[in-house]
């Protein structure tokens, strides 16, 4: 392979205007020293660490958008697919991976964060983290925050780009409703902001994911309002002491409650006195004092009995670092948010669904009991309403706007035998079988940013579009029409795509969209095949 690499060196080289021996630093074969290291630091799933895992060709790590640009028109000519790393939380792995022979791009260089409070907004590289951003907004002010995730490691680029959300969604909405502007390399190299792009592409990359567009360097973003002190809690029941009663009443209250209010239910099967049984846990971020959350409770979720000594009052950053699971919040150095983590992770599994009606209390019963047989798999519920239910459906790509509340299934694990992770994997899809009768249709939704091959891929063969509908209609419902004109507009070669890449409408349907001819197609055989992306991965 060392003449690919020579001839992607030249090209950059002659394409950045930059002596060979200097761009070479941005560049990793297989036999660079570096090249492990640098290919582990954001592989954030240990199932995709195995020396079995399909490894790239080339790794860069470009430190300038010419350098961006310059990968991508001296990647075109060659038959590698493309991948587009930010900070690897894609579950899937699929920013990392393909069962082709292929190139990864890391953005984990481009990590400035600049805060204007004058103007109350941030330019986010797609590199930075989200520890990073709040690290970066708190050193300006105490009373502006973001509403992104909870994950300090979790990449702008994906995070942002598949309309991101946190514990202030109820009262703020996406990340993606708080866009401004945008810079983005095509796949002709250009480097565009918002007014070059245009409305359609830019709606597209506010929740549509950046990889099936282009490569995505950063957004401009409009901070939010955070008051001085703000309320967490985590109340926990098992199920013999009134699990089932409160998750059942918790539908009803939390998408509907005051929308400064955010309460994450946990549902996990755990052993106590050696009887396995559910736990319950409530983990809330109030924009506001304890005695006011404490009262309000009271009265809409008796259930929970929420107490004063329940709450802790803090500052929104604070509650960034609580969210974290760092108990002293309130001592923690604001500095732990600068610290990437690099390879770290354990294996893991995660797959989404969404809830547009409360589930009854006998489906309740028979879901724990379902989930004590299966043992493992836990699962997150995250309610919607408030600022949520306020948007259109259209007004970004991301569909799912009117529902009550999206879960999350959830199995981690430490062993790394093949047998025991099967079994793991095989607990996610049971239980994915089993809410089907509780669950949205027509289509069955999905959330882009909890990215699961098993809901379908694409090869981008012949039906490319047929198989992108599948899951394209899950992620995106109705917007998914819109996703793919603009998708066949900017991109028509479908050089930029991955195995969950918005698809380009097939030849035939094509009206005023040029076929462009350099971008050269993979199809594969039998496997899914890929090209750059900010999140995902088949194994």
């Amino acid at each position: 392979m060392s003449s690919v690499y020579d001839s992607f060196l030249k090209c950059l080289s002659e394409k950045t205007k930059t002596p060979q021996s200097q761009i070479a630093k941005i560049v990793f074969s297989q036999s660079n020293p570096s090249y492990t290291s640098v290919l582990r630091a954001y592989i954030r799933n240990a199932r995709f660490n195995k020396s079995s895992t399909p490894k790239p060709t080339i790794i860069i790590t470009p430190l300038s958008e010419s350098h961006v640009s310059a990968a991508v028109l001296c990647s075109k000519p060659l038959d590698f697919v493309f991948k587009i790393r930010s900070g690897g939380h894609d579950y899937d792995g699929l920013s990392y991976i393909s069962d082709k022979p292929f190139f990864i791009l890391d953005l984990s260089n481009l990590r400035d964060v600049s805060v204007d409070i004058a103007e109350q907004t941030a330019w986010i590289s797609a590199g930075a983290t989200l520890g990073e951003v709040y690290y970066h907004i708190w050193e300006k002010s105490k009373v502006l925050g973001f509403p992104a995730g909870v994950c300090p490691t979790v990449g702008v680029g994906g995070h942002l780009s598949g309309a991101g959300y946190g514990n202030m969604l109820r009262k703020f909405g996406l990340t993606a409703d708080h866009f401004i502007d945008a810079k983005m390399v095509d796949v002709n190299g250009a480097v565009l902001d918002r007014k070059a792009m245009g409305e359609d592409l830019f709606w597209a990359i506010s929740g549509g994911g950046g990889g099936s567009f282009g490569v995505v360097l950063g957004y401009k973003v409009k901070l939010v309002p955070v008051p001085a002190t703000v309320t967490v809690f985590r109340v926990e029941q098992l199920m013999a002491a009134g699990a089932v009663d409160m998750f059942h009443k918790w539908q009803f209250v939390g998408p509907k409650t005051d929308k400064n209010l955010f309460m994450r239910m946990l549902i996990q099967p755990v052993t106590r006195n050696k009887v396995k049984t559910i736990r319950a846990t409530v983990v809330a971020l109030y924009l506001g004092k304890a005695d006011d959350v404490v009262s309000l409770l009271d009265k809409e979720l008796p259930e929970l009995a929420l107490k004063k000594e329940n709450c802790t009052e803090m500052t929104w950053f604070q509650s960034a670092l609580w969210w974290d699971n760092r108990v002293n919040a309130t001592q923690t150095d604001p500095k732990v948010f600068l610290d990437r983590n690099l390879d770290s992770s354990s294996p893991g599994k995660r797959k989404s669904d969404y809830v547009e009606t409360e589930i009854p209390r006998s489906g309740i019963v028979s879901l724990f009991n379902k989930m004590i047989e299966l043992g493992k798999i836990g699962l997150v519920f995250n309610p919607y309403g408030g600022r949520m239910a306020e948007i259109a459906e259209d007004a970004t790509p991301f569909p799912h706007r009117n529902m009550l509340f999206k879960i999350q299934y959830s199995v981690n694990w430490k062993e790394s035998s093949p047998e025991l992770e099967k079994g793991y994997l095989n607990q996610a899809k049971v239980l994915h079988s089993f809410m089907t009768g509780f669950v949205s249709k027509n289509p069955r939704g999905a959330y882009l940013n909890y990215r699961d091959v098993d809901i379908g891929v694409n090869d981008h063969g012949e039906n490319s579009y047929k198989e992108g509908e599948v899951y394209g209609r899950m992620y995106f419902g109705k917007n998914f029409d819109r996703l793919v004109k603009i998708k066949t507009a900017v991109d028509p070669g479908n050089f930029f795509r991955n195995e969950q890449s918005i698809p380009t409408l097939p030849i035939a349907k094509r009206t005023g969209v040029p076929e462009q001819g350099t971008a050269k197609r993979w199809s594969g055989a039998g496997g899914a095949t890929v090209v750059a992306s900010v999140l995902l991965h088949v194994i």
